[in-house]
């Protein structure tokens, strides 16, 4: 299957995209996870990265707040289970690691769930940054960027 990458300017900073013909393969904050993307890869930009910069620029904007882009992502059954309860959360809302745990049928494995949100391939779409500590701490996100949890929670929470 053939691999779309190409990079977007965000209010988040530089975001680097990778897409198939038919859905969302990946979001990335760093230039290292847009370059290890495998031999099979094209810069041109196809139908879906389109709609892909479409979307997150609405979002950012505060227009959307549903993603339209199909999805595609591989992962352990745990990671897999976390990110489909991740997907779950409405926008505009938080919920603790333990409730994800709870949520992916593992009430024991809250580090875990850090670690799979750690390892979510679609940040953004998939909304890690809706996930905090019990105790209403943020946490750490993709890479222990607080600044971009902090500024995606006040794009759907301003005060």
């Amino acid at each position: 299957m053939q691999l779309y990458v190409n990079e977007m300017e965000s209010p988040l900073g530089k975001l680097y995209l990778g897409v198939s013909e038919v859905a969302v393969k990946y979001i990335a904050y760093d230039e290292a996870s847009f370059l290890d993307v495998g031999a099979d890869f094209s810069v041109e930009e196809n139908e879906m990265m389109r709609q892909l910069k479409v979307d997150l620029q609405a979002f950012f904007d505060g227009a959307i707040q549903t993603f339209t882009v199909p999805l595609e992502v591989s992962g352990t059954d745990f990671q897999m289970r976390v990110w489909q309860a991740l997907q779950e959360i409405p926008y505009g809302e938080v919920v603790s690691y333990k409730e994800i745990a709870e949520a992916a049928g593992s009430p024991k494995a809250v580090r875990a769930v850090g670690q799979a949100n750690r390892a979510n391939p679609i940040p953004i779409i998939i909304p890690c940054h809706r996930v905090i500590q019990a105790g209403g701490k943020l946490g750490g996100y993709n890479g222990d960027d607080v600044d971009r949890k902090i500024w995606l929670l006040n794009r759907e929470m301003p005060f």
